[in-house]
């Protein structure tokens, strides 16, 4: 069955919605493609910072394998995280935020267009791509780093599975937060590759000079806003949650011109991928047992890349190195489902617990409960309460409920069961509705309204360009659809160093 989609970014089916005057009076700014509120007219939460670190430090996860959520294969965590930093970049200071977080300028596009790996084109960021060998110029691929060869793990052979890098060890990516921990820096790897492989198969077929750039990254970007919105969306809201939005219209998340992104969504309900982050991961076969510091050891941004060559390191503290090591290359299995009978790790139940190691970020960064839980009232968030009357949700969750288990008793003594951070409602709405395997009534709708409209405010997106008929066209498990464990087997570089 085929759904109607209208392709009008303002509006769902006639009727349903308010005037075109009425949205803009609404929208409370001219869409800049610059921060926003989707609820222009609620007033922020005011919490004293005691009350927020005593809350903050309730939200800590004992570890128990009873968190672990198998509806969601762990390898979403970070294509979340890889989504949240190709649409929104933040290089304001937290003053800014403060005076008028409307005002903050957005430094990634508001759109799934992949410009996180892309950065302006061969011709704008030619420090991204591969450059022919004859003419000294940038090619349509993507630069592809190498790894140094470890013993460690009786991993031998050459590979080419590390970001590109500078001779200071810097990655050299269309965004460098993509270096700040090992998953999401090989997720970034995988998007290189995919693009690459996309470009070999137009070659193939005949297409060449610029037209092949442009076609690939078409390709690849309409794939992965189909993976976004249906792979990793429907695990966060539930079967559907696209097609449902885009048939009946945005009610919340509107803009005029262009999107812009609402600080609900970037300040608290997207924030949602810290509670799916494990205390440690089971990496490859050389560390099954990866803790969370590791991961953020062998990167450029946040760990011990630094460029400098040093003897091989031990198996566990990283030193100071020139690339990743060999042994440090993903095994991709055991984060997708990508083999018939093997099921990956999980991520953890989207609910207010944290992992220990979020309590304390390395590098002395601090608790990150208690600076999500801030930087909302810093940034003039309503209650989680307010939203959901604002919403009309009729089966919202109660004070009792929210009052419940370790957590919900310290925000009950200090009155934030009645009136709750917008964050720390998400989560507990995400726990009491559905035992934690997906987003509750509020937060899947502040989620989806927002990853469906950035797409449909991107007018080169495949919504516009081939309309909702529109479907997959790469090689997938099922004809017609595309999933993250599709992209990986068609690139083909799953488990690159084997099970030994």
């Amino acid at each position: 069955m085929t759904v109607a989609v209208n392709l009008n970014p303002h509006h769902g089916r006639a009727g349903r919605h308010p005037t075109r005057a009425q949205l803009d009076h609404l929208s409370g700014h001219d869409d800049p493609g610059s921060f926003g509120r989707m609820f222009p007219g609620l007033p922020g939460l005011h919490v004293d910072d005691d009350k927020l670190m005593a809350l903050a430090e309730a939200m800590m996860d004992d570890g128990g394998q009873t968190d672990d959520n198998k509806a969601i294969p762990t390898g979403f965590t970070y294509l979340g995280q890889f989504v949240d930093h190709d649409i929104t970049l933040d290089l304001t200071s937290l003053g800014d935020k403060m005076r008028d977080p409307t005002a903050v300028r957005n430094f990634r596009s508001p759109a799934l267009d992949l410009d996180s790996v892309y950065g302006r084109g061969p011709d704008g960021s030619p420090h991204l791509y591969a450059r022919d060998p004859a003419t000294g110029q940038p090619t349509p691929k993507l630069l592809i780093g190498h790894n140094i060869t470890v013993g460690f793990g009786n991993v031998t052979g050459e590979f080419r599975n590390d970001l590109p890098r500078s001779p200071e060890g810097q990655a050299l990516i269309g965004d460098h937060r993509n270096d700040e921990n090992l998953i999401v820096a090989q997720t970034h790897l995988a998007f290189l590759k995919f693009h690459n492989k996309v470009v070999d198969l137009l070659a193939a077929q005949g297409v060449e000079g610029r037209a092949l750039f442009q076609e690939a990254r078409q390709i690849v970007t309409w794939h992965y806003q189909w993976i976004v919105l249906h792979d990793y969306l429907d695990r966060l809201a539930g079967p559907g949650a696209a097609e449902r939005i885009l048939h009946d219209g945005r009610k919340f998340y509107r803009f005029k011109k262009m999107p812009y992104m609402p600080v609900e969504f970037s300040g608290a309900a997207y924030r949602l991928g810290h509670s799916m982050v494990r205390q440690d991961y089971d990496y490859n076969r050389v560390f099954p047992n990866a803790t969370f510091d590791l991961l953020f050891g062998f990167t450029g941004l946040s760990g011990r890349i630094l460029g400098e060559l040093a003897p091989e390191p031990p198996p566990a503290a990283p030193l100071p190195v020139s690339h990743l090591p060999s042994n440090w290359i993903i095994d991709w299995r055991r984060f997708y489902e990508i083999e018939a009978g093997r099921s990956p790790q999980a991520s953890r139940k989207l609910d207010p617990m944290l992992a220990e190691e979020l309590h304390r970020l390395p590098g002395g960064g601090g608790n990150l409960a208690f600076r999500n839980l801030r930087r909302g009232v810093q940034m003039g968030l309503p209650s989680g309460q307010m939203v959901a009357e604002a919403m009309g949700i009729v089966n919202r969750i109660t004070a009792d409920e929210i009052a419940t288990g370790p957590d919900g008793a310290v925000a009950a003594q200090h009155g934030l069961h009645t009136q709750t951070p917008l964050w720390y409602y998400i989560l507990k709405e995400a726990q009491v509705k559905s035992g934690g395997a997906r987003l509750g009534p509020v937060g899947a709708t502040i989620v989806a309204e927002v990853l469906v409209g950035l797409v449909h405010g991107d007018h080169q997106s495949y919504l516009w360009q081939r309309g909702p008929g529109w479907k997959p066209t790469l090689p997938s498990a099922q004809p017609g659809d595309f999933t993250m464990a599709d992209l990986l087997r068609l690139v083909d570089d799953i488990n690159p160093i084997g099970d030994g």
